[in-house]
């Protein structure tokens, strides 16, 4: 039997770290089995899916280097695919029209409340063979088994059972004439020849409905695996609304994408302590029983840990290539500065992320901003203001500017004025980029050359006077 896998998000929100799982995990198992990995989109909730969100899945697959065999493919395509399986259906009796109002539910509901007994709506369309003019609106049941209790085999749950007397009829097609998200799936799956189906726990309840209209249409039922939900750490699911998890966000923060992979598929799956895998160890050691029953709680640091750790693999030319991009797109003109590949030595090995990095390294081609914070008022401010006359007048005796003159300099700062270095430093460092937290102040002063410094701590000096502090 040949594996067959697919990845069926709805357009209704951006991609997210559940979503990514979903995928990932249902790629890697395909290409283990040297199967085939189907992208397909469910995009029949015509209200809330936006072409914006399909380009956004397939920008992000790419991104991830998540490649697919088939697709991607559209279910509102199929909609004369539908129909016709659903008119078969009726034919056959295993569907049927209901013609009971909105109205008639509604009372039911409200009897159920007042008894606080699920009251299943006796639907008397059911066994109605008395033909009702087409004018009227209807919408199409499936015609479930009375007797019939419905039980699958969850690849990390177990034997899961769902009673006969829990279901009852449920619409496959909705009075506006467009099929529901369960009879679409199963339909895709059957005509797609889908084997094994990974999807979120969310979907179990999902399942005996698909389970009865894959019995209805006689088609084979495929190996379900419900992976565990994700949460923040404060236990809340993550959501496709929360714009916040969106993967291409990640991305423009200066994610790696290797990283993001490995990352997610830890999040749920292990193989023993290992905690750093390849793509091609991915596809060989992945395997549906090491999934976890438990929920996985999503935390940033882990990432950062696991991006720092990718960061330091990036080869000097990949890096630099990235800045490169990184300044074109700020408009910043690298010209008028260090050589990248200063920069690089100093920073890459500091920070978390890529933007982290790009970031840092403006402080060399930009003006700092003074922000009025509390720090900017504890060391720019008329008590601090002599480290800066000082530091200024030595700097100008300065002939070769090295890391060697400048360290003197400091030091000849610090023996004058008889107080702490961080002092200094840090007044010093606020006046050449604004920011609190740098590289060692040396390398900073040297990279950004005499003539900026000079300049930058004039700025300083005015910016105090400007502002009286």
């Amino acid at each position: 039997m040949k594996i067959i896998t697919r990845f069926a998000p709805s357009p209704t929100g951006y991609l997210h770290i559940g979503n990514i799982r979903t995928a990932l995990y249902s790629w890697l198992f395909a290409r283990k089995n040297n199967g085939k990995f189907i992208l397909r989109i469910e995009n029949t909730d015509f209200k809330r899916s936006n072409n914006i969100f399909i380009k956004n899945i397939i920008k992000t697959l790419k991104w991830l280097k998540i490649d697919w065999d088939e697709g991607p493919y559209l279910q509102s395509e199929k909609l004369n695919r539908y129909n016709n399986i659903i008119n078969i259906m009726l034919n056959n009796g295993n569907a049927y029209k209901c013609y009971c109002s909105k109205e008639e539910f509604k009372k039911n509901k409200f009897q159920q409340n007042i008894t606080k007994n699920n009251i299943k709506y006796n639907c008397k369309c059911r066994n109605n063979k008395t033909i009702i003019s087409n004018n009227k609106p209807y919408t199409v049941k499936l015609h479930i088994p009375k007797n019939k209790n419905i039980t699958f085999i969850d690849t990390i749950r177990g034997k899961i059972t769902f009673k006969k007397n829990i279901l009852e009829d449920f619409i496959i097609k909705r009075s506006n004439g467009i099929p529901t998200y369960n009879f679409c799936v199963v339909i895709d799956d059957w005509d797609m020849k889908i084997t094994h189906v990974i999807r979120g726990e969310e979907h179990i309840n999902n399942t005996p409905k698909q389970i009865h209209i894959i019995n209805a249409i006689k088609a084979l039922i495929p190996s379900y695996t419900h992976v565990s939900v994700i949460t923040d750490t404060l236990g809340k699911k993550i959501s496709k609304r929360d714009n916040n998890f969106d993967i291409l966000k990640y991305k423009e923060d200066g994610y790696l994408p290797h990283a993001i992979l490995n990352y997610i598929l830890r999040l749920g799956w292990s193989y023993g302590n290992k905690e750093i895998f390849s793509l091609e160890e991915m596809k060989k050691l992945f395997n549906l029983k090491n999934l976890n029953k438990s929920s996985s709680i999503f935390t940033i640091k882990k990432l950062n840990w696991l991006n720092r750790y990718y960061l330091n693999k990036l080869s000097e030319k990949d890096m630099i290539n990235y800045l490169k991009k990184f300044f074109d797109k700020k408009d910043i003109n690298v010209n008028n500065g260090p050589k990248l590949k200063d920069l690089y030595k100093i920073f890459y090995k500091r920070c978390n992320t890529l933007s982290e990095i790009s970031n840092l390294c403006k402080i060399f081609y930009t003006n700092p901003n003074y922000n009025k914070n509390l720090v900017i008022k504890k060391y720019l401010n008329n008590n601090t203001k002599i480290i800066l006359h000082l530091f200024l007048k030595n700097i100008n005796t300065i002939k070769i500017w090295s890391i060697k003159n400048i360290d003197y300099i400091l030091k000849k700062i610090l023996f004058k004025l008889n107080i702490n270095f961080k002092e200094i430093a840090m007044t010093i460092r606020l006046a050449i980029t604004g920011r609190e937290n740098t590289p060692p102040i040396n390398n900073i002063l040297y990279l950004i050359g005499k003539k900026k410094t000079t300049h930058h701590i004039k700025n300083a000096i005015n910016f105090i006077k400007f502002n009286n502090f």
